[in-house]
């Protein structure tokens, strides 16, 4: 950056706070994205977080359900969880680990807590695909923790890379299509940090753990644990943690702007494509 550039600081465009919701055989969690606050974020579909120490509350887990035309990204924070696939893969998911799943022509897979007791807690968030993508084969990108680069790159600051650049260093995650950041930002009580963003991508702050101030100077707004604040109006994020401490998900990707069909399991671009993947599903051709 030349120094006589003025540094634009994003702001909060918009504020969105989670909803309590369930999927699956009845695990609760909070929706972010995907509701009728925020139905998408383009490229981004859905965020969910879930976090319970009660068992009641995701011992039922994900059973065998399809996905077509997009991709999830599962983040564990505390737990273990075990994923299967009608193709024949499965892993296992640990606290700290990443696994980024691209659906493409369509799976049918489980996602089922391997414990009975003790926390569970983590995020999935939907990336749509591009259309030219979207009936590629299916492919994970899974990493366990120590795969997963972190860094300090201020004081009190500590980056967990999942996707993206932070200092000259590199998530393990690549998706051309999407260009993703995805950042686990861990702030001391009173830490500040700035990071540049990609021109031109989508991008969103959600605070869930403790508070932080987003923005520069008087500008500066706060967000509250569990609020998650749609960016805009600059190139570099600022955040400055409460007295309190935080911890922040920082996410953001190159919009698709393309048409989206969407119905439960499957997002297409168009209504014919869409009714495609139902009987595709119903004929046991994924």
């Amino acid at each position: 950056m030349n120094a006589t550039t003025p540094v634009r600081y994003a702001r909060i465009a918009r504020k969105v706070r989670g909803t309590p919701a369930s999927d699956g055989a009845g695990v609760r969690l909070t929706r972010v994205i995907g509701g009728g606050e925020l139905p998408d974020l383009d490229p981004f579909l859905l965020l969910d977080e879930f976090g319970t120490d009660r068992p009641e509350d995701y011992l039922a887990g994900f059973p065998s359900h399809p996905h077509r035309g997009f991709e999830t990204v599962t983040y564990m924070l505390d737990g273990r969880m075990r994923h299967k696939d009608n193709h024949g893969n499965e892993g296992l998911l640990v606290s700290g680990s990443v696994q980024w799943m691209t659906a493409g022509r369509g799976l049918v897979h489980s996602e089922m807590p391997e414990q009975e007791a003790g926390r569970m807690r983590g995020f999935q968030l939907w990336v749509n695909l591009p259309a030219k993508d979207k009936m590629v084969e299916p492919r994970y990108q899974e990493f366990a923790p120590d795969r997963l680069p972190v860094v300090q790159p201020a004081d009190g600051v500590s980056v967990k890379i999942v996707a993206g650049e932070v200092d000259g260093v590199r998530g393990p995650i690549a998706q051309p299509a999407t260009d993703p950041i995805y950042l686990d930002v861990t702030l001391a009580p009173g830490a500040a940090w700035s990071h540049a963003l990609p021109d031109g991508h989508n991008a969103f702050a959600y605070a869930f753990e403790g508070a932080v101030a987003l923005g520069d100077g008087e500008d500066a707004r706060d967000l509250a644990t569990q609020e998650m604040a749609v960016l805009g109006g600059g190139e570099w994020l600022a955040l400055r943690a409460g007295e309190g401490g935080a911890r922040v998900l920082v996410v953001a990707g190159r919009p698709l702007r393309e048409p989206v069909a969407r119905h439960g399991p499957f997002v297409m671009n168009t209504r014919q494509e869409l009714m495609q993947a139902f009987v595709d599903f119903q004929e046991g051709r994924f």
